[in-house]
């Protein structure tokens, strides 16, 4: 290409991989749109881990190709601050428009110098009504099986038979967005950060009757009391109360998340269309993809939490059309990758050079050849420290924490136990998952062999040597990611110490220029070598 490629986003939040029917795991699912994109145009990665199983870290780490330990952002309150970078701070340095929605999830609220450093516009919707609710409210009183369930069902209909919601108004803001120059010529960054399929599971017709409930796959059932189970998951499905929930109960909540995702696949078509009719779609790298997935019923949990890695909260959507002149062969890739691995993507299609060190890795190659190497392994990490009881969501939200009436409050309460909310970590390599928790025994997982993760094989003894290698590969990860030191050098000294050394070689006037040169952060041996005639110090 002559010019620099649009990059164009499109990220619903908490959307499992499975809920694409090209992935064949879900008969119910449909996702037609996306089939056809990923069998004509883009990749599919079949295997795309997120790097926390809920949105803020993860939006943290695959905005800068960092992991959410790197610079703390392992929790749903602390978001990328004024000294830290993003794909987005990058692009608008490097000469990008960057549009997004206000609903990003990366960047803090009280930091309005934050908003303008990532992003050129920001668009915060305009005065629509809202959407008629859900036809009924299921949640009922305190005690009963829907309160904190998060389903809503279906809903209702405005007068000219829509459910325009404000997922819809972003989708139509990019279109226009799109279709309108830029102020000075520049590519465009579209950031579209939606809010479908998160919970409320809701949603309108056509979508809500389309999905055939008598197609969805087995769930995985409740696992037993004092099993191999996640502290923190009995800690949640106690308060959740939801155990007074038939198989029907779950295929409607599951049929209602399964339509919202068709809504998904509706609106990003709509965004594709506007695109081409935008003249620019052949010249977009095109991403699809979400922050993490949902239990959707699996082990008797509805959401997701902080630090529990099934693979229906873990593995993401991921769908690449690069821009023309860069090969594509259509499909599904088998091979892992990391969500991290799009900051890398979309910084190499731009042309931009990362301001810092990341660890993500382009997928270009992969994109033209489905047989290129991809990851050994992927990994995923979450929870905290015994005490640090500012990183959990109860304290984080209110001083009073939690109040029952919030239908989070299972999870949040949930995280105030120091021991379930533990530090924990997953490695994903060739079969097995290997998941460590901190204060609670580790985990290890056949997936070909159990893909629903109901047998934990961390004992037995004639995997041991598979146990101690995957130990090995996550120390050489944290090993290898522990930190990062900034491109940016620091002067050693100020300028008043340069002066101390060289006061008696030059007269007093002389000590502005000295202070000047220190200022600029110099080397200390180049002000000396200029200070003793050697050589101009710029």
């Amino acid at each position: 290409m002559s010019t620099r490629p649009h990059i164009i986003i499109f990220n619903p939040d908490q959307m499992q991989c499975d809920a694409l029917a090209h992935m064949g795991r879900n008969p119910a699912a449909q996702t037609p749109f996306l089939d056809r994109f990923a069998g004509n145009e883009a990749a599919s990665y079949r295997n795309a881990y997120c790097q926390n199983p809920v949105c803020v870290p993860s939006r943290c780490s695959f905005l800068t190709g960092l992991y959410p330990h790197v610079h703390g952002h392992r929790t749903m309150r602390y978001m990328l601050h004024s000294e830290e970078s993003s794909l987005f701070s990058e692009l608008k340095a490097a000469g990008y428009h960057v549009w997004m929605n206000a609903r990003n999830d990366f960047l803090p609220g009280q930091d309005e110098t934050a908003f303008a450093k990532h992003a050129s516009e920001i668009f915060y919707g305009n005065d629509v009504p809202p959407a008629p609710g859900p036809l009924q409210d299921l949640r009922g009183q305190p005690g009963s099986k829907d309160y904190y369930s998060h389903y809503k069902g279906q809903l209702g209909l405005d007068e000219n038979g829509r459910n325009y919601s404000s997922d819809d108004e972003v989708v139509d803001a990019a279109i226009a967005r799109a279709k309108a120059p830029t102020p000075n010529g520049e590519p465009l960054c579209l950031f579209l950060g939606l809010m479908y399929p998160h919970p409320p599971y809701q949603a309108e017709e056509p979508y809500f009757s389309a999905i055939d409930r008598s197609k969805l796959p087995p769930r995985v059932a409740e696992r037993a009391p004092g099993s191999f189970e996640p502290k923190i998951e009995t800690l949640i499905r106690q308060r959740q109360g939801m155990q007074g929930y038939t198989e029907a109960d779950w295929d409607a909540l599951r049929a209602t998340y399964a339509a919202m995702c068709l809504k998904i696949d509706r609106q990003f078509q709509r965004l594709c269309e506007g695109l081409r009719e935008a003249g620019i779609y052949d010249d977009c790298a095109i991403f699809f993809f979400s922050d993490h997935g949902d239990y959707q019923g699996q082990f008797g949990l509805s959401e997701k939490n902080q630090n529990t890695f099934e693979e229906g909260l873990v593995r993401v959507p991921l769908l690449i059309k690069p821009p023309k002149g860069v090969p594509v062969a259509p499909g599904i890739r088998d091979g892992l990758v990391e969500l991290v691995d799009f900051y890398a993507t979309a910084m190499d299609f731009a042309g931009v050079a990362p301001d810092h060190t990341q660890f993500g890795r382009s997928l270009r190659a992969s994109l033209g050849d489905p047989a290129a190497p991809l990851r050994e392994y992927a990994c995923c990490e979450g929870g905290r420290l015994a005490g640090e009881v500012h990183c959990d969501e109860s304290h984080a939200t209110a001083p009073e924490g939690a109040r029952p009436v919030n239908e989070y409050w299972p999870r949040m309460k949930a995280q105030e136990d120091d021991t379930a909310h533990t530090k924990a970590t997953m490695l994903r390599c060739g079969k097995y998952k290997y998941v460590r928790r901190l204060y609670e025994p580790d985990q290890l997982f056949d997936l070909e062999a159990d893909p629903g993760e109901t047998r934990d094989l961390a004992a037995a003894p004639e995997l041991a040597p598979v146990l101690a290698d995957l130990r090995l590969k996550m120390l050489d990860w944290y090993q290898a990611t522990c930190d990062v030191v900034p491109f940016r050098y620091d002067g050693r000294m100020n300028g008043e110490m340069i002066w101390a050394h060289l006061k008696h070689r030059l007269p007093p006037e002389r000590k502005a220029e000295v202070m000047a040169l220190a200022a600029r952060n110099l080397p200390m041996y180049r002000i000396l070598q200029w200070a003793s005639g050697e050589s101009s110090p710029l």
